[in-house]
């Protein structure tokens, strides 16, 4: 028995619909069906699996409540008294992807910033951005060969030297 693959991940944001909307619109998700928690969820989905679930950070007592860890006796969203609340340190969330020619074009269209890396050793086109709204890294990885066919060259390569 081990680990099958990842299942979703939960944003919890001031802005609930804003993050939907820059989700679907700019990365293509499709907003779905969800159960029912007594408080508003959003989930976002790649085909049939909800990947991305967005909620709205303290709503309510009994959405805390559902989502505080099993004897963690703290609040879901505190590390450590007096820090920023967070629930740990996730450097960016990243999605294998096809299409890079679509993808490009509408992160320019949403005017969001990206840079490319050419992974080593590995056969992928990375593409890295901020999501402006919850401040969220993310990671596109694009098979190689095709980013070459469509043209495009990393400005860096995982050893941080220039490509182009």
């Amino acid at each position: 028995m081990g680990l099958r693959y990842m299942e979703h991940f939960l944003i919890l944001t001031d802005e609930p619909e804003r993050t939907r909307d820059w989700w679907v619109d700019t990365l293509g998700f499709r907003s779905g069906d969800h159960p029912d928690f007594g408080f508003p969820v959003y989930w976002l989905y790649i085909g049939d699996q909800d990947v991305v679930h967005i909620g709205k950070r303290n709503h309510s007592d009994h959405q805390n409540a559902y989502l505080t860890a099993p004897d963690s006796g703290r609040d879901q969203t505190t590390r450590r008294s007096g820090e920023e609340e967070h629930t740990g340190r996730i450097d960016h969330i990243c999605f294998n992807c096809d299409g890079i020619e679509e993808f490009i074009e509408r992160l320019e269209k949403n005017n969001v910033d990206f840079s490319e890396r050419q992974a080593h050793s590995q056969a992928f086109h990375q593409v890295f951005f901020w999501e402006p709204i919850n401040a969220i890294k993310i990671e596109l990885n694009f098979p190689a060969e095709e980013a070459h066919r469509a043209g495009r060259v990393a400005a860096m390569n995982a050893e941080g030297a220039g490509t182009r």
